[in-house]
């Protein structure tokens, strides 16, 4: 099966795909880098990491997701 990514991410190593429920988990713990739509239809990663510790971050973000919708190339 393909992924699918968000339109929305914005260019980089971490992404979300259409698998997204919108849950709010990753935008929780790394809030300058996700956030929900308006429409609160899905996450997307709206600023990649600069640094080793907003990787770890994202990095936490992605492990934690419970639909693994959140890749990192």
């Amino acid at each position: 099966m393909e992924i699918q990514k968000h339109q929305e991410n914005v260019s980089g190593q971490y992404f979300v795909d259409s698998e997204c429920i919108a849950c709010d988990t990753c935008c929780g713990i790394a809030a300058l880098h996700f956030k929900l739509t308006e429409d609160w239809d899905h996450a997307y990663v709206c600023k990649q990491p600069d640094s080793a510790k907003e990787k770890q971050t994202c990095d936490e973000a992605l492990d934690a997701c419970p639909v693994d919708a959140i890749h990192k190339n």
